[in-house]
């Protein structure tokens, strides 16, 4: 079952395009981190697959081939914005009675309990807490939905890397107690390795790199050699990124398998999750979805 699936999928605000024709597959199952550059259309596509846009053209369907904004996804999915909408007047206590008027399933003793764990204090009124606390408030209310998917948007964005940490330990707790599915956005690429399992690089609208991590660092090697030569000629490898110095290349490259692939006079090492995106982000035209469809190790995802 795919979490989330676009074909053909395009978002024009007036005359700028957020998306541009973005064709993706992503399966259930995964804690997903959605990466790319400042207007690469993340914010777009996350609200796209939570129903609260409509797609210019194409299509886009969450949980196996429910319509977005349908009411059988809507009942499936929480989503958490960026600026989550938390009124400041209310009491903690109020809020989660407010969140629970207004979703038709709801864990109101889950929401209770795990308040109370968190240490925040439910008499206490939203404006006055912390930004670590009203970001587990928002998460604390998607989570009480029982979500099959949940949809975050670059939910620590606003918080110190005590309350990021915080707030990640929280929600992978989330993922191994109820098995949900998330998408997230997220700036920071070094704390993709921490917990996601998927990866898709968003950039120009369009999906440049996706699939399963293990699966990632497996087709990509970093390779170290002489200067000067900075492409190489080996059947089934790509370089992605050339730099170095010029005693030495340094060169990320792709492969079916990057096992053994080193040449003569070259070392290959495993690249981390942050230098294969930060390498990709680097150059727009660079992409690991050669064709019109690549199979990857837990689904497959399509580019245009």
């Amino acid at each position: 079952m795919t979490a989330i699936e676009a074909i053909g999928l395009s978002k024009r605000y007036r005359r700028s395009w957020a998306l541009r024709d973005c064709t993706l597959a992503v399966p259930a199952g995964h804690v997903v981190a959605l990466v790319g550059p400042n207007g690469a259309g993340k914010t777009t596509l996350l609200n796209l697959a939570a129903g609260l846009l409509r797609p210019t053209a194409g299509r886009i369907t969450v949980l196996g081939g429910r319509p977005a904004g349908s009411d059988a996804a809507r009942a499936g999915l929480a989503f958490v914005a960026q600026d989550a909408p938390l009124y400041p007047h209310l009491t903690v206590d109020g809020m989660l009675r407010v969140a629970g008027g207004l979703n038709a399933t709801w864990d109101g003793q889950r929401a209770t309990a795990r308040i109370a764990n968190l240490g925040i204090p439910a008499d206490r009124k939203v404006r006055a807490l912390s930004g670590g606390q009203r970001a587990q408030l928002a998460l604390t209310i998607a989570l009480a939905k029982r979500p099959e998917l949940l949809i975050l948007d670059e939910p620590m964005a606003s918080l110190d890397p005590l309350a990021r940490h915080e707030f990640l330990g929280a929600l992978m707790a989330a993922v191994a107690d109820d098995g949900l599915s998330v998408v997230f956005s997220s700036h920071v690429v070094s704390e993709l390795e921490r917990i996601a399992d998927y990866l898709v690089v968003l950039n120009g609208g369009r999906v440049q790199l996706a699939g399963e991590v293990d699966r990632l660092l497996a087709t990509h090697a970093v390779l170290t050699g002489p200067g000067g030569e900075m492409a190489l000629q080996v059947p089934g490898l790509t370089v992605v990124e050339a730099s170095g110095t010029g005693a030495q290349a340094r060169l990320l490259v792709r492969t079916a398998d990057a096992r053994g692939i080193a040449p003569p006079g070259w070392q290959a090492d495993e690249p981390s999750v942050e230098e294969i995106v930060l390498a990709y982000l680097r150059d727009p035209a660079a992409s690991a979805l050669p064709g019109p469809a690549m199979l990857l190790a837990g689904g497959p995802v399509v580019t245009s």
